[in-house]
């Protein structure tokens, strides 16, 4: 038998079995994936409807909740938590007549790790020019 040393992939560096956006080339069909995702999240109403599921006590809220925060029609607020279902960040439930939402933390999770910055010391903030993000 040979007294080779076996070398196991992913413990010589810092990025492990998950590479970042700041560590590595992102292969195709992960852009793939992730781009469903950040589209999903690309509409103000979509980031709202995911803040005030995610922020909710109890971990779950129903959809007669969110509606009345929008001046939107409920065919429109079903609409946009579809997408975000479909993306993976939400899972919903029928009871009755209402659907309750609750956030899929793994989604958020991978997002934050993807997006984290790998070195110890933190990213120093950007100084973003006053209407540069719109």
């Amino acid at each position: 038998m040979s007294k080779q040393e076996l070398v196991v992939l992913g413990q010589d560096s810092a990025e492990g079995c998950c590479p970042t956006l700041l560590t590595a080339p992102m292969a195709e069909d992960q852009a793939v994936e992730l781009a469903k995702v950040f589209k999903a999240l690309g509409d103000p109403v979509r980031l709202r409807l995911l803040s005030m599921i995610a922020s909710q006590q109890g971990g779950e809220i129903c959809v007669c909740d969110l509606t009345p925060a929008f001046d939107l029609s409920q065919p429109t607020i079903s609409h946009h938590l579809k997408l975000l279902k479909q993306a993976g960040l939400i899972a919903s439930e029928r009871r009755g007549t209402w659907v309750y939402y609750w956030l899929l933390p793994a989604m958020t999770d991978h997002l934050s790790a993807v997006l984290s910055n790998p070195q110890t010391e933190p990213l120093q903030p950007l100084d973003v020019p006053a209407g540069a993000a719109s």
